[in-house]
């Protein structure tokens, strides 16, 4: 079954990009662990109908599997149902829904019931701030139904900072701005039914160290794989997500321990509390070996 930590560093591609075929079959930039090709804000109106034959064309072409993940992140419910039609399709892993609401999950969701796609539904509407109807969505999700089927949530950082009327400034991280505390909420509301969460963008290519600061926070809320913009973000993004061994020697420990609380490395390690986290760093280092 495939696990969200597999996402990695999530690159944005538009679906008008001349290379779609080559970075779909790993040719190009072959350390690529997921790859999400945009038909949606990435694309002008003007310019979509040229790179909807572009990913068809790419369908038709691509290689039967990849070491790179495949996702499509569709413009609305119509082109997903006319996506998942086309040949050449099932070779996708699966799809990302952008704007997922209450209003709008069946229309959404329903298209997959019978497929083998995975989906991410991207959190970044109005319905973001108000933790009441995060809460509805969450128990929809999970009493249709849709949760298996739900590879994880995508928080969308620049459409819920554009409601506000704000831009990231390049001077800090997400979390210094009124997102952190709606990041905060999501984790709180989600992660303990079940559902991942991977971190929003950040858009300034050329401030590393505040990308670096950002995944540390990412991390911190138990955030998994972070989208890139840009190829230069790949390598600083993997890093980031990289577990230590120091945090695989601890998870070792807590699940083999026979004491219930000992220290380790300056730390205290709780067998009862830091079981679930100890059994996600050593399935995170099984899969990444």
């Amino acid at each position: 079954m495939l696990n969200a930590y597999r996402l990695g560093a999530s690159l944005y591609v538009p679906v008008t990009h001349k290379d779609v075929l080559p970075i779909a079959n790993g040719t190009k930039w072959p350390e690529l662990r997921s790859v999400i090709f945009c038909t949606e804000d990435a694309v002008a109106a003007q310019a979509l109908g040229a790179g909807l034959d572009n990913l068809r064309a790419c369908l038709e072409q691509m290689s039967q599997t990849s070491t790179t993940l495949r996702f499509v992140r569709v413009r609305n419910p119509e082109i997903l149902s006319w996506l998942i039609t086309l040949p050449g399709a099932e070779k996708l892993d699966g799809f990302v829904l952008p704007k997922l609401d209450i209003n709008n999950a069946d229309a959404y969701l329903g298209p997959l019931r019978h497929t083998q796609f995975h989906c991410m539904p991207t959190l970044e509407t109005r319905d973001v701030f108000e933790p009441a109807k995060m809460i509805a969505l969450r128990n929809y999700l999970l009493e249709a139904g849709h949760q298996e089927r739900i590879l994880a949530l995508r928080i969308g950082g620049n459409d819920l900072l554009s409601l506000l009327g704000i831009r990231r400034p390049r001077d800090r991280t997400v979390y210094r701005t009124p997102l952190g505390h709606t990041i905060a909420n999501l984790v709180t509301i989600f992660k303990p039914f079940g559902f991942q969460l991977t971190a929003p963008v950040f858009e300034h290519i050329d401030c590393p160290e505040i990308l670096r600061e950002e995944l540390s926070d990412d991390l911190a809320h138990g955030l998994c794989g972070k989208t890139a913009i840009h190829p230069d973000q790949l390598a600083i993004i993997e890093s980031g997500l990289q577990i230590s061994e120091v945090e695989v020697e601890a998870a070792q420990r807590i699940l083999t321990e026979e004491q219930a609380v000992f220290k380790l490395n300056g730390s205290m390690c709780e067998v009862a509390t830091h079981r679930t986290w100890a059994q996600s760093i050593l399935e995170r280092t099984a899969m990444e070996s």
